[in-house]
């Protein structure tokens, strides 16, 4: 287990961060079995917390989960999180439960995917509980859950931690928006796709619908773009991130998890909250993200080396920096 030193952006000569922030990841941890043109597997962990997590292990030893697991869950794949560090106090096992499974296919430009099985199964009727020894949370990264939970893990929180991120989906948008906006008006940032993006704003355009999200409450919205990249809007502020085109995709699962990891992980490392740190944040998580695609489900995420995720960052770099020029 590595951890990363990381510096994008600066012309001040090396810096070193010493900051021991805790993060927060509330979000599922489940079994996944995925197909995709490449292969096939069957029940291997997933889930929004674990790839979060695993993504911001590599920069930060204080990465927390909050989630829940039936009795079915095998403890090899505890294990292999608290090998990266990631401490699973808050990761509950409930007797007679089992964990929640899903199930999906990828079509052959892997952009589209078919779900075929959800079962929620312990996730349905889960109450997160903090921790006592989680008070202490300055870092919250809230996994795609329904909202009345991820209001409640922040209320449960007795001091309101120095940057809380949330994701969400169109589901949670169609069904329950007024719990979704009341907790898209407790956080500093959003992240959801285009398509979210625009179902929430009812605006086409992407920087309408971000100043009509702005309004809901948070000083910062990430819109993913898959393939195509990330937007990243503050008030007038605006910047675009790009994918990296790479030569082997294998499984998108994971990717969005994995960004949010490394963005979280960008940020606990630095302790910086502002738009260039956002920025720099949104290079670390889309490579991240980049590494998570490359094999299936978290096996690429497992045995990173600080060489390879130092490398990656300074390829997404180079896509975006080009000297003035006079026209």
């Amino acid at each position: 287990m590595i951890r990363i030193e990381v510096q994008i952006g600066c012309s001040s000569g090396n810096i070193n961060y010493n900051f021991a922030m805790s993060l927060l990841i509330a979000g599922t941890v489940a079994f996944d079995s995925i197909e995709t043109p490449f292969g096939k597997t069957e029940r291997i962990i997933g889930g929004a917390a674990t790839y979060c997590s695993l993504a911001a292990s590599y920069f930060t030893d204080s990465s927390r989960v909050i989630s829940a697991v039936g009795d079915d869950f095998p403890r090899e794949y505890i294990r292999l999180l608290n090998d990266h560090g990631i401490d699973t106090t808050g990761l509950i096992t409930i007797p007679g439960k089992k964990s929640f499974y899903w199930s999906g296919k990828y079509s052959e430009d892997m952009n589209f995917r078919e779900t075929l099985v959800t079962e929620l199964n312990v996730i349905e009727d889960f109450t997160p509980q903090i921790p006592q020894e989680y008070q202490d949370t300055e870092y919250l990264m809230l996994g795609n859950l329904a909202p009345d939970i991820q209001i409640s893990v922040i209320e449960q929180l007795q001091i309101r931690p120095r940057l809380i991120v949330l994701d969400t989906m169109n589901f949670w948008i169609e069904n329950t928006p007024a719990s979704l906006k009341k907790v898209i008006s407790m956080v500093d940032v959003l992240a959801v796709n285009d398509a979210e993006a625009r179902q929430l704003s009812g605006e086409y355009s992407l920087p309408k619908a971000a100043k009509k999200i702005h309004a809901l409450g948070p000083e910062y919205l990430i819109i993913k773009k898959g393939e195509n990249g990330a937007l990243l809007f503050s008030g007038k502020k605006m910047f675009f991130a790009p994918a990296l085109p790479l030569e082997d995709v294998f499984d998108p699962t994971g990717a969005g998890d994995s960004f949010a990891g490394g963005f979280m992980g960008y940020l606990v490392k630095t302790g910086e909250l502002n738009f260039e740190s956002m920025k720099n944040a949104i290079i670390t998580g889309a490579a991240m993200a980049s590494f998570c695609v490359e094999k299936f489900g978290t096996d690429n995420l497992i045995n990173l080396d600080k060489s390879a995720i130092y490398s990656r960052v300074r390829e997404f770099s180079e896509l975006v920096r080009f000297q003035d020029m006079e026209i």
